[in-house]
């Protein structure tokens, strides 16, 4: 299947990226990245657009770099942009990406849709750069609706049972080579640490809570029972180590003892919405830099 344009009239949200490229670095910092980075850029008559950095400690600690560049013709000249900064960068690891090609992404869901179609109607708009390459849900409640976005559609079931396997080995035939990164968009499955290790790119998760409140089955009963004041959403990279992930957003609304069960689900679902789509989005501008447990990302 093939994913139809984006409707033409949608008004873009998104900066225009054409001629316009990210390089991320990150590595011990030492005196002289900056300028090292700037002095390969400017003898490739490319812009800095944007600069970000930031270091844990100037003394050795770690540094993380974030730059947009421009240039024109810049997708000729990024492979000599790329020989010079492995020249002049030294141990620092670097990724040079042209922002004109979109992150390809999968997105994962159940029978909730609230962030799935929130997702895929700010993609319409042109508020998320991204290609969505496909949709998979182990229920086939959504598969109209979704088609109608012109998103593939795929429908394979997960029994019941510890025994995922067959399931997950199906996801893997249709990512395999498809997609640079999966949201789990309300999934309601836990995917193995076989799974994360083959897929081979990276996983982004919305959980219904500030991390670690309320974990498992009937969030909102839980939060309910507890009288709390505050609802909240955490996105996170995804690892073998259940909702523990690295964190890329937070958020939070205020209730009180007055809403019911159902309206704290309803202003939870609000939460969620907004923080898995701006974790989308700041993963797909290259925003986020995983650094061991947690992340760095640049506004």
């Amino acid at each position: 299947m093939t994913v139809t344009q984006q409707a033409r009239t949608a008004e873009p949200v998104v900066a225009p990226t054409a001629d316009q490229a990210v390089l991320i670095v990150h590595g011990t910092d030492r005196t002289g990245i900056v300028a090292a980075i700037s002095g390969v850029l400017g003898r490739h008559d490319a812009n800095i657009v944007s600069l970000d950095q930031y270091s844990d400690n100037p003394r050795g600690g770690a540094f993380f770099q974030r730059t947009v560049l421009s240039r024109p013709g810049l997708r000729a000249a990024l492979p000599k942009i790329e020989q010079d900064l492995i020249a002049e960068l030294g141990d620092l690891s670097f990724t040079l990406r042209d922002l004109a090609v979109p992150r390809r992404v999968a997105i994962f869901a159940s029978k909730a849709d609230h962030c799935l179609l929130d997702l895929l109607w700010r993609h319409r708009r042109g508020e998320l750069p991204v290609n969505v390459a496909m949709v998979i849900s182990n229920h086939p409640d959504t598969a109209d609706e979704v088609r109608s976005f012109g998103i593939p559609f795929f429908h394979v079931p997960s029994p019941a049972g510890p025994d995922k396997s067959a399931a997950e080995a199906e996801h893997l035939r249709l990512l395999a080579g498809n997609v640079d990164f999966v949201v789990l968009a309300r999934y309601m499955q836990i995917l193995s640490g076989d799974f994360i290790d083959r897929v081979g790119v990276p996983i982004i998760n919305i959980h219904h809570s500030f991390l670690p409140a309320f974990i498992g089955a009937g969030p909102y009963a839980k939060a309910k029972a507890r009288g709390v004041k505050l609802v909240g959403a955490t996105a996170h990279y995804v690892t073998e180590d259940l909702d523990e992930g690295p964190i890329i957003e937070q958020d939070v609304v205020r209730v009180s003892h007055a809403h019911s069960v159902a309206e704290l689900q309803r202003r939870g679902a609000d939460v969620e919405r907004d923080v898995l789509s701006r974790a989308v989005l700041w993963h797909s501008q290259d925003r986020v830099i995983r650094h061991g447990s947690h992340t760095i990302v640049f506004p």
